[in-house]
């Protein structure tokens, strides 16, 4: 898969995530289309779609075997490897570790690597 078809499956992945576990209202920045994403959004959503997609196939398929939260984790620090890319001076929030992640960002999280992996198997 192209990394562009990679970035909006992560993408569309993220924005349903977020609608489901956000509490209230979203910000409009956490469910803006691909389009109006920044170029360095893309790239980054992209580069996060090939490493679980890599993951998944160099595992044989034993990412299946995995929990929620490991597959949640593993979303989460590769998209922080691309913050530290693409942000020289980032925000802590930005980069915090799992045990910081709301609640719902960590269950959206889970769910990207969740909808990567069902397409890998379809």
């Amino acid at each position: 898969m192209n990394s562009d078809l990679g970035g909006q499956a992560f993408r569309e992945a993220w924005i349903a995530g977020v609608r489901e576990h956000f509490p209230g209202e979203p910000k409009p920045g956490y469910v803006s289309p691909w389009d109006d994403m920044p170029d360095w959004e893309r790239q980054a959503a992209g580069a996060v779609h090939r490493q679980v997609s890599d993951f998944i196939s160099v595992s044989g398929g034993a990412t299946a075997r995995l929990t929620r939260e490991q597959k949640g984790r593993f979303v989460a620090l590769c998209w922080i490897a691309q913050i530290y890319k693409h942000i020289p001076e980032p925000k802590p929030s930005y980069v915090a570790d799992w045990d910081a992640l709301p609640q719902w960002q960590r269950e959206t999280d889970a769910d990207i690597f969740e909808a990567i992996e069902a397409r890998s198997s379809a």
